[in-house]
């Protein structure tokens, strides 16, 4: 009887060590002082004080997933991108609770490993680390034969971050009569993609090397896999100059789903025809036929962060979000309410 393997029930050691051994140098690069160790210990360790917190810090922690993008990422080829957008969501995620992000962690579940597409992967989530200012400081990575197909993978990460507790954004600082101010989104961010692959993959035929008109010259896979836009350099001296009431991520259940998230006793009245909805959302409107009020739940329909701030404060925060590089919009205000989001038109 043949002697068995791990290799042999589908479970490639080698390659789990190979695709560390490609990533090692990516997540070095990442690394920031409050660092203790190296990469492949069995814990990630993190000194706070090195960052320059002390008493009274706050840390904010995250898990997400990049979702069904993934399925987009798979048949383009491409997979470092999947990496930062997972990076990038989690720090808005903490970012909306004024929190600076401190260190990130990876999670990949697969059912054969392939070096080359998970060294991707994991380089992506430790370039976005770098670019972003916190660490990749751990992961795993788990080869699972018979609960993934081959090729088949997924991809989690956790994140971890710190506020001064007088600094916290959790609500109580949002009244009736501040103004919202809404960032562009890049696209689907990483929230919808179920939606829109029955759309323009089973409804529409298209392929990703099609150029829809609505797209302004991109590809449809261009479009499909923009990245998750990270508003932390932007919107962080709005946080230094205390500028912010309130913030909402916009993700899972667009617009509806999350402003209401942020709201102490007020409605938001927002106003679509303050922006302008970019071509890849009125294509996916228009070729699956979505309703309009399914639309704004569905997808951010090019919003990707909302910001409350009190009314006197607008033109300083719109000033500082230009400065950095971003077009804001004043796209609705908060009134007496109990936590609904309305539209105006």
């Amino acid at each position: 009887m043949k002697s068995l393997s791990y290799k042999d029930a589908g479970v490639n050691i080698a390659a789990q060590d190979e695709a560390l051994a490609r990533s090692k140098a990516a997540i070095r690069a990442s690394f920031t002082p409050g660092v203790l160790g190296d990469v492949g210990a069995f814990g990630g360790l993190f000194d706070v004080s090195k960052m320059g917190f002390g008493e009274g810090m706050i840390l904010v922690s995250s898990a997400d997933g990049v979702g069904t993008k993934l399925e987009v990422a798979k048949r383009a080829g491409i997979h470092d991108t999947v990496g930062r957008d997972l990076v990038q969501h989690c720090i808005n995620d903490i970012l909306v609770q004024g929190a600076r992000p401190l260190f990130f962690m990876d999670y990949v579940g697969t059912g054969k490993l392939d070096p080359i597409v998970i060294s991707d992967v994991i380089s992506g989530c430790a370039e976005a680390c770098r670019d972003n200012g916190l660490a990749l400081l751990g992961g795993e990575t788990a080869e699972m034969p018979g609960l993934y197909k081959d090729g088949d993978f997924d991809l989690v990460g956790f994140i971890v971050g710190a506020v001064e507790r007088d600094r916290l954004i959790d609500g109580s600082k949002v009244a009736a009569g501040q103004s919202l101010i809404g960032l562009p989104s890049l696209g689907l961010h990483t929230n919808g993609y179920s939606l829109a692959r029955a759309v323009v993959f089973d409804r529409l035929s298209l392929e990703l090397d099609d150029r829809p008109e609505e797209l302004g010259g991109v590809t449809l896979g261009e479009a499909l896999l923009a990245p998750h836009k990270s508003y932390l350099k932007c919107t962080w001296p709005l946080l230094e100059e205390g500028l912010v009431a309130g913030m909402s991520h916009i993700t899972g259940g667009g617009l509806p789903g999350n402003v209401n998230r942020m709201m102490n006793g007020t409605n938001a009245v927002i106003d679509r025809s303050s922006w302008e909805v970019p071509g890849l959302f009125r294509l996916l409107v228009s070729g699956g036929n979505i309703e309009r009020e399914e639309s704004f739940m569905a997808f951010n329909m090019g919003v990707g962060l909302v910001i409350a701030v009190d009314a006197d404060k607008e033109e300083r925060a719109m000033e500082l979000l230009r400065e950095g590089g971003e077009e804001p919009w004043h796209i609705g205000h908060l009134e007496a309410g109990d936590g609904q989001v309305l539209f105006n038109d």
